[in-house]
């Protein structure tokens, strides 16, 4: 037999309200009256209905994950998997859920994201990648809806948002480069759709610049992703007119894709970085120098500042800015 909220009243000597308060946490309730009707549930085995305290309270504790992927895509690139573990970590501690779904456009991204709203599925929402003209995310404020995003949105203002410093680290590697005795460095980059693109393309341009050097466009080829056949075309691309002796992408999987390329050509002496220093990095033959954007962190903080504001927190900043680390290789 099921035991309910009235069992548990009646052997802890309250009305069923009271309990009801007791489980939402209610500060009203005296920490004596509390003791008392946890014990009771506790002696009962009671366990509330997750379900119908949501619609009490008007609340989920799940957080919606919309992730800009197909799944096929999705455990080709290490990046996400890192980014969920950290907002897995800091949602379960906290009491959440999460529920995620993949897209494949920008279309089923907005479909997707309505049906979170519009259901009352979610009390937040999670975006793992921040666009130009970002519909998702002007769509959210428009609704007022609770938000977060990882990467930095054009338009900051009333945005909880993580990112990296992207420019400062693609500034970093360029150094880098330039310290080892390369001027001719490539730069191959994801789409420019992207915030963080478009931010690592200036730094490479700035760093060039401030040691004397001028950036050329035939040294510079934007991919249509992140995976290795997009590197390995890019870096064709750049060999056809030019010949670096170094090259600086945006992504591990777009090294790769380059670092083929290289093997096939036998040019060996082509200095290859990446970024987001993904496990299977060190195990390449060369392994390659790569930025560790650390992710995980990035997820982590994501989820604490959209928590911290379902929670109704004071927060100080919009924003937090996670730090990289350039791990030099062979």
């Amino acid at each position: 037999m099921n035991v309910t909220i009235k069992d548990v009243a009646k052997l802890a000597k309250v009305s069923p309200s009271t309990v009801s308060r007791v489980i939402a946490n209610n500060p009203r309730i005296s920490d004596e009256t509390k003791q008392v009707v946890n014990d009771a549930m506790k002696k009962l085995k009671y366990r509330p209905n997750a379900i119908a305290r949501s619609l009490a309270n008007r609340k989920t504790n799940i957080l919606g994950i919309i992730i800009p992927n197909s799944d096929e895509n999705l455990f080709k690139n290490p990046f996400f998997i890192n980014v969920l573990r950290g907002i897995s970590i800091y949602s379960q501690k906290s009491g959440y859920h999460i529920m995620y779904t993949y897209s494949k456009n920008e279309e089923e991204e907005m479909n997707y994201l309505k049906e979170y709203i519009y259901s009352n599925l979610v009390d937040g929402i999670i975006l793992l990648t921040a666009v130009e003209n970002d519909p998702l995310i002007q769509y959210l404020k428009e609704e007022d809806f609770p938000f977060s995003v990882i990467g930095r949105p054009e338009i900051s203002e009333g945005v909880l948002w993580v990112d990296n410093d992207n420019f400062k680290a693609m500034y970093d590697v360029v150094n880098y480069l330039i310290s080892k005795g390369n001027s001719e460095i490539g730069f191959i980059g994801g789409p420019q759709k992207f915030v963080f693109s478009t931010d690592r393309l200036e730094g490479y341009k700035m760093a060039l610049g401030a040691r004397g050097y001028q950036f050329k466009n035939e040294l510079i080829v934007h991919t249509e992703g992140f995976d290795m056949n997009n590197g390995y075309l890019a870096c064709e691309k750049i060999f056809e007119s030019s010949r670096p002796t170094a090259i600086a992408t945006t992504d591990d999987l777009l090294a790769f894709g380059v670092r083929k390329y290289l093997d096939e050509k036998e040019l060996i002496d082509v200095k290859v970085t990446g970024f987001n220093n993904i496990p299977v990095n060190e195990f390449q033959k060369p392994s390659i120098t790569s930025v560790d954007i650390n992710s995980e962190c990035l997820g982590y903080s994501a989820a604490k500042l959209l928590i911290s504001k379902l929670n109704d927190k004071k927060m100080i900043n919009n924003h937090l800015i996670v730090e990289t680390k350039l791990v030099e290789r062979d």
